[in-house]
C-alpha cells in the first residue's frame, strides 16, 4: 500500500536581505519587490528577517547608559519611531497586496508601533499575510534581548501564533526567543509544522539551534537573517558616529532551511544578500514523529505540564459601571 499521496510538497523561500535602513516606505517597497521575485521562482511561502521594516539598529546605543539618556539618543529614537509600522496602515496594506499579487503566504519582521494605547511603545513583531491579501496573524517578541529592551516592549501570550493554512500549520519565534524552551513547547503544542525563525544572530552556533529545533519539534525550520553593511546606514542618522570602530560587514547572514530530521535543505548563506529555496515534503512530518513527538507520545504529562496564559494583557482596562 502506497503512502498517502495527499501530503503536499511546498516550495518556500527565505529572503536574506537588508531593508533601506530607517526608511519605512522604501523598505516596504523592497519587501514587495523581493516577494514578487520569490513567487516568480515558485515559492508559496516567503519569509523575511527580524525587524526588516524599518531596521534592526545594530551598533547604536540610543544614547543610554545606566542613569542617563542623551538628547542625541532621543533623536535617534524619534527617527526609529517615526519609521515604525502601525497596524493597520498603508505599509501593511502594501504588504498584503504584494502577498495577494504574488499568491503567497508572506511572513515579515517589522517594528510595530503600538497604536491602540499610548502610541509610544515599539514591538519587534512578525506579521503573517495570506495569498488573499489579508493580515492573518502576528507575533510580538516576548523578551527582547539585552539592549533591545531599551527600545522594544514585551509581547504577551496572546500572540504565540500558529496558523492553520492550506500549506500547513505555520508559526514561529523571533531570534533568542528560540532559546526559550517553554516558548518553543507552546508552538509544538499547537502542532506547528513550518517553524519560522527570523533572527539577527549570525554566529556559527545559531546553525546548531536551527537544527536542534527541527529535531526537537519534528518540524521544518526556516531561519532568516539580514545581510547588512555599515555603508547601508543613512549618513545623517543621529548617533551614526558610534559605528566608526565597527567592521564594514555588520551582519553576515546565516539563513538556512532545515528538515524535521535535522537535514539542511538550503544554506546556510553567508556574506551576501540572496534567497534560499527548498521544497518541503510534508510527508516527512509524519515520518519524523514515528519515534519522537515532543507534544505527543514522547511527552510525560504525568510529570511535566506547561500552563500558558494566552490572554491579552493590556495596560489599561476600561470597565463599564454596572447599571442598577
Amino acid at each position: 500500500m502506497k503512502p498517502n499521496e495527499d501530503f503536499l510538497k511546498i516550495k518556500v523561500a527565505v529572503v536574506q536581505a537588508a531593508p533601506i535602513l530607517f526608511d519605512r516606505e522604501a523598505s516596504v517597497e523592497k519587501a514587495c519587490r523581493l516577494t514578487r521575485e520569490a513567487a516568480g521562482q515558485g515559492a508559496k511561502l516567503v519569509l523575511f528577517p527580524e525587524a526588516f521594516i524599518p531596521a534592526y539598529p545594530r551598533g547604536l546605543s540610543f544614547g543610554a547608559v545606566v542613569g542617563s539618556r542623551s538628547a542625541e539618543g532621543r533623536r535617534t529614537w524619534q527617527t526609529y519611531w517615526a519609521n515604525a509600522v502601525d497596524i493597520p496602515s498603508p505599509a501593511t496594506e502594501a504588504l498584503a497586496e504584494a502577498a495577494q499579487q504574488a499568491n503567497v503566504y508572506l511572513a515579515i519582521g517589522v517594528i510595530e508601533r503600538d497604536s491602540q494605547f499610548s502610541g509610544g511603545t515599539l514591538y519587534c513583531t512578525l506579521l503573517y499575510f495570506s495569498p488573499e491579501g489579508k493580515l492573518i496573524g502576528k507575533h510580538r517578541k516576548l523578551k527582547p534581548t539585552a539592549s533591545e529592551r531599551l527600545i522594544w516592549g514585551e509581547g504577551d501570550g496572546s500572540t504565540l501564533t500558529v496558523l492553520d493554512t492550506r500549506i500547513g500549520k505555520i508559526g514561529g519565534l523571533i531570534c533568542w526567543e528560540n532559546y526559550m524552551p517553554l516558548a518553543r513547547m507552546a508552538l509544538y503544542g499547537k502542532g506547528v509544522e513550518i517553524y519560522l525563525a527570523p533572527t539577527a544572530d549570525s554566529r556559527d552556533s545559531w546553525q546548531a539551534t536551527m537544527q536542534h529545533i527541527a529535531l526537537e519539534g519534528r518540524c521544518f525550520v526556516l531561519g532568516c537573517n539580514q545581510y547588512v553593511t555599515k555603508s547601508m546606514y543613512p549618513p545623517d542618522l543621529d548617533g551614526i558616529e558610534e559605528l566608526a570602530s565597527l567592521p564594514e560587514e555588520m551582519c553576515r547572514g546565516g539563513s538556512v532551511i532545515v528538515s524535521p530530521m535535522g537535514r539542511v535543505l538550503a544554506g546556510p548563506l553567508f556574506g551576501e544578500e540572496g534567497m534560499l529555496f527548498a521544497e518541503l515534503d510534508m510527508a516527512e512530518l509524519a515520518q519524523s514523529k514515528y519515534d519522537f513527538d515532543v507534544a505527543g507520545h514522547y511527552a510525560r504529562p504525568d510529570v511535566f505540564q506547561l500552563i500558558i496564559n494566552d490572554k491579552p494583557l493590556p495596560p489599561v482596562n476600561y470597565r463599564a459601571r454596572d447599571k442598577k
